[in-house]
């Protein structure tokens, strides 16, 4: 059973392929359906004074993809910062250097998902009130696909949609480091990994990338 949140020292003894591993191990109990036992109760009264989290994750807000329930993760194990389309801003980077610089996690990963809406929504073009602005941070993903993919650039071709959640996880991924120099000399010491992976919703399973 889980009963034993995350100290500082444990933390300590983490690395970034250590963490990864972790998750995607509990990414595998969740498919097989054999996840952990959590005492929840006892988390939240170890975690009151403080939290030391392995990792911080980067989704999209599909209520399908609960993150920590697919990484079978519990409370003071991970960040989670959520978006639709799963993108970087300038206050999604401040919380990644949070999380990173100040709090100690180890792993950065961006978790795009199968059929996401968002991308849908760029793929089409789609222009309604503030989605507006937030779909153009997806056109250079659609743009970079167009080139890649054949046939029609549009949500229709299930190609070209998978291909551009792809194509944004990694142009997001390459934009945080252009961003965030923290982040950038944190990966380049070895202190942190960022990774970008894919959720299949049909399986469940994280597809790394």
């Amino acid at each position: 059973m889980k009963n034993e949140a995350i100290t500082k020292a444990v933390q300590d003894t983490l690395t970034p392929a250590s963490v990864l591993q972790d998750l995607l191990d509990g990414n595998k109990r969740f498919i097989e359906n054999n996840m952990q036992a959590i005492d929840h109760s006892a988390l939240v009264k170890q975690t009151v004074g403080g939290q030391f989290p392995k990792a911080v994750v980067l989704s999209c807000i599909d209520s399908r993809v609960p993150v920590e329930t697919v990484l079978d993760q519990a409370i003071g194990d991970i960040f989670v910062a959520r978006v639709a389309g799963n993108f970087e801003n300038i206050d999604i980077l401040g919380s990644l250097e949070y999380s990173c610089k100040v709090a100690g996690s180890k792993l950065i990963l961006v978790l795009g998902h199968e059929s996401c809406g968002a991308v849908k929504a760029a793929c089409d073009g789609v222009e309604l009130g503030n989605i507006t602005d937030l779909l153009a941070n997806i056109e250079p993903a659609v743009r970079q696909s167009a080139d890649e993919v054949e046939g029609e650039a549009n949500s229709s071709n299930a190609e070209f949609v998978a291909k551009t959640v792809e194509n944004n996880v990694k142009l997001t991924i390459d934009r945080i480091k252009e961003r965030s120099p923290i982040l950038k000399e944190m990966e380049a010491a070895g202190e942190i990994q960022i990774v970008g992976g894919v959720y299949m919703l049909s399986t469940g399973k994280i597809e790394m990338l």
